[in-house]
């Protein structure tokens, strides 16, 4: 089973390129979902994340604008907060991994924001970036609701800067060229790395072949 990596800076597209893949029936292991879950009622991080930050409590779990405000206010503890959730969310992946190989697919995805900063691309077979100009990038976030240029520039600082993640990448996909042409360059990596739509009965893992990154990579 081929595991691709997607990943991508805020603001670049990742999150429409992930659903081109559901769109493919390609299966996607979206970290942003399981810390969603893990932090929601009852999630297996609530209780070590509320005694480190008490004031995110609520009857349904950590608030995560109040998290990231006191993320904001105590960067000191930005460390002790991903020492609780990355082992959280690795087991996750572990599983999803473990389950579609046991189905024999072909083609799995991990949609992670922080794949190289957070060592996650060690268990990928190749990598797959988003990518698109800076000022497109400055674009999209500062329309975000609730979005600062003084959050957006700590958001930043916490992510591998673009050049260096397409430079680590086998593929690169640009998305300001267009939805249509995003979604043709997914088709062309599903059908070059796995099957979209059956399982793999009866053939071997599939690896990466080098020249692939010569076709996406620009």
């Amino acid at each position: 089973m081929h595991v691709l990596g997607l990943t991508g800076s805020i603001g670049m597209g990742k999150s429409t390129a992930a659903r081109m893949f559901q769109r493919l029936k390609v299966p996607v292991h979206d970290a942003d979902a399981v810390v969603h879950q893990l932090m929601g009622k009852n999630g297996a991080a609530v209780k070590d994340i509320s005694a480190l930050f008490p004031e995110t409590k609520t009857n349904n779990g950590i608030d995560r604008k109040k998290l990231g405000d006191a993320v904001f206010r105590q960067p000191e503890k930005l460390k002790q907060l991903e020492a609780i959730l990355h082992p959280l969310v690795r087991q996750k992946m572990h599983r999803f991994i473990d389950r579609y190989a046991r189905q024999r697919r072909e083609l799995v995805v991990l949609d992670i924001p922080l794949l190289f900063e957070t060592g996650g691309d060690r268990f990928c077979d190749s990598v797959l970036v988003i990518s698109c100009p800076k000022y497109i990038q400055d674009q999209r976030v500062l329309s975000r609701k609730g979005m600062t240029a003084e959050k957006y520039q700590g958001i930043l600082k916490k992510q591998m800067p673009d050049m260096e993640k397409r430079a680590r990448a086998d593929f690169v996909i640009r998305s300001n060229q267009g939805r249509r042409y995003s979604f043709q360059q997914v088709q062309q990596i599903v059908e070059k790395l796995g099957s979209s739509d059956k399982s793999a009965h009866g053939t071997k893992d599939r690896k990466f072949c080098p020249h692939l990154s010569l076709i996406y990579k620009q």
